[in-house]
């Protein structure tokens, strides 16, 4: 079973590479491949399955009160879909997941992945903390949602992506899908950027962002 590798994922961290292919031989016959552009699932949909995405890249995000469309994160393989969520009381997927490109999933009947778990010690601490980690992704989300002005989120955005050591970075999103994670109007978010670019805060050479100023950064936060 060498089609996929899912070394890289860190539910299976520290876990043999020959318990990954038996693993794999148990659930490829549950593979699944969505085309790019396709809805994998809808927000409120019920989650009957892991959905583990072992090839391609997905978007989650949601639709907010004033209509705008919201991105929450981009998902490269190989990574579960909302694990948090599976044993929940209210267990359905919290935003509508779209393929960037054609992907790849093995679905997982919840059970049957409970099963898993209880008979690989390792593979249930590394799902425990990944829940966790996740929980502290959507802590700094809702603290990027709670800031009302658009300079305020990228700002934030910005010093997220960099350190006093390294301070370019490649924005994997364009102007639009960014606009998108801010929940924001391109136009709005273009003469935020423009107005940083001109102020000399930062610098942008097509998608490499290079943070001139993080004090003035830190200052609008």
């Amino acid at each position: 079973m060498q089609e996929y590798d899912i070394s890289s994922c860190p539910l299976f961290k520290g876990i043999d590479p020959e318990e990954q292919q038996a693993f794999l031989m148990r659930f490829i016959s549950n593979k699944k491949v969505i085309e790019k552009g396709q809805y994998v699932v809808r927000q409120d949909d019920e989650i009957r399955h892991m959905h583990l995405l072992v090839k391609g890249v997905v978007r989650t995000g949601m639709i907010t009160q004033e209509g705008n469309s919201l991105e929450i994160e981009f998902i490269d393989a190989v990574r579960p879909l909302a694990p948090a969520f599976m044993f929940a009381h209210y267990n359905r997927f919290p935003v509508d997941v779209i393929t960037i490109e054609e992907c790849h999933f093995l679905l997982i009947p919840t059970q049957e992945w409970l099963s898993e778990m209880m008979g690989n010690e390792v593979l249930l601490k590394n799902f425990l903390k990944l829940n966790s980690n996740m929980i502290v992704f959507m802590s700094q989300k809702l603290q990027m949602i709670s800031i009302k002005s658009i300079k305020g989120k990228l700002s934030l955005y910005l010093l997220e992506n960099t350190t006093e050591e390294n301070r370019s970075f490649v924005l994997k999103r364009n102007r639009t899908q960014l606009a998108e994670y801010f929940g924001v109007q391109r136009p709005s978010l273009a003469r935020t950027i423009a107005e940083l670019v001109e102020q000399e805060i930062i610098a942008i050479d097509k998608r490499e962002v290079t943070v001139l100023k993080r004090d003035e950064l830190k200052k609008v936060l």
